[in-house]
């Protein structure tokens, strides 16, 4: 495994202490970056400005031709997009709130797939243009199982990172904890170890 020089850590979950899906991403970290890795958080704990009229009408609006509020109401995704390209791995960890990811995740998703920026539409389909990175999801589900018929987070996460060009995804999981915490946690620990395999 090659470790990473450049990491941007992305954590969705409303919990901090307490948060599982938190401390698997530390976990993550300390086995996937180098020992002075540049390390860039970005926490969607509490929630993350949507999209809106004016975000759309100035995405829309051809780089050169923007105004001065158009470039104002874009200056978010910019500085979160500049943050996923100046990284070679993200860690982004994920709790499933209600089968899906948090509201905060989506918004972050929202925000920094844009047409022309972080993908391009060909005659041939849809092309990402972050390619060469890696990503790694800490998931945490209270009795969603990864992977199953209700889980509508992790899917969805590995197909919009590979839509802009994200194909290298592992995940961590410790799914299932009101079920079986122990058998959750042996679970991820597992998972773990293999990625320094």
């Amino acid at each position: 495994m090659t470790r990473s020089s450049a990491v941007l850590r992305i954590d969705s979950s409303a919990r901090t202490d307490a948060s599982v899906s938190r401390k698997l991403a530390d976990q993550i970290i300390d086995r996937v970056a180098v020992a002075n890795a540049q390390i860039t958080t970005r926490d969607l704990g509490d929630g993350l400005q949507g999209v809106s009229g004016p975000w759309l009408a100035a995405n829309f609006t051809p780089e050169a031709d923007r105004n001065d509020a158009q470039r104002a109401v874009l200056s978010l995704s910019d500085t979160l997009i500049a943050e996923v390209m100046s990284a070679d791995t993200l860690v982004i960890s994920l709790p499933i709130y209600n089968f899906g990811v948090p509201s905060s995740l989506k918004a972050w998703i929202d925000q920094i797939a844009r047409a022309g920026v972080t993908f391009k539409y060909t005659p041939e389909g849809p092309v990402g243009l972050l390619a060469g990175k890696r990503a790694y999801i800490a998931v945490a589900s209270g009795g969603t199982e990864v992977g199953g018929p209700i889980d509508f987070a992790t899917g969805y996460l590995r197909h919009v990172l590979g839509f802009i060009g994200i194909t290298d995804v592992q995940i961590v999981a410790s799914d299932r904890l009101m079920v079986d915490a122990d058998a959750s946690a042996a679970k991820a620990q597992a998972a773990l170890h293999a990625l320094a395999a």
